[in-house]
């Protein structure tokens, strides 16, 4: 319904865009949420390919890198638990930066500002977490991209192109 100003009825009284915002900030909170849950609760299947990544036992036959490999489950386990917690921050930090942006909703721009702070550390900690994590780490220093098997790039690239996009969203500005 549209009033005489020429704008919908809701566009006055509901921050439309502060919402997509705070949406798109706990899509990802929740996305990281259930990824940490699964390694937490099902730490047997992602662990093989962690070990198998840091193994380098599935790499090209023939290729030079394989002196990188770490071959200490002591290690591959600490990897692991690394990976885990960091996940658990983004979703952590996501979640906080969410609730934070809903509870200023509708306040002055500034307050609205400062409440993304949690939002931008979470998603750029989940950023780091897959770009540099499994992409440049895993996949360049490992030479994860030569496994059949144990290959993880396609979904890193997803998910950090993703959190980029949900970034770079939640950064626009808002209205006042």
């Amino acid at each position: 319904m549209r009033r005489s100003d020429g704008r919908f009825a809701f566009e006055g009284a509901f921050p439309v865009l502060r919402s997509c915002k705070v949406m798109a900030v706990a899509a990802i909170a929740f996305f990281a949420s259930l990824v940490a849950f699964g390694n937490i609760t099902d730490y047997g299947t992602n662990f093989a390919f962690v070990e198998h990544v840091l193994r380098m036992d599935t790499i090209f036959p023939d290729a030079t890198i394989g002196y990188r490999a770490i071959e200490s489950p002591a290690l591959h386990h600490a990897a692991y638990v690394f990976i885990i917690a960091l996940e658990s921050m983004v979703a952590l930090l996501c979640w906080l930066g969410a609730w934070r942006m809903l509870l200023r909703l509708r306040a002055p721009l500034a307050q609205f500002q400062r409440a993304k702070h949690a939002a931008y550390a979470g998603l750029m900690l989940g950023f780091l977490v897959w770009q540099v994590g499994f992409m440049s780490i895993g996949g360049e220093w490992f030479g994860m991209w030569m496994s059949q098997q144990w290959n993880g790039i396609e979904s890193a690239f997803r998910f950090f192109i993703t959190i980029l996009a949900v970034l770079i969203f939640v950064a626009l500005p808002d209205e006042g």
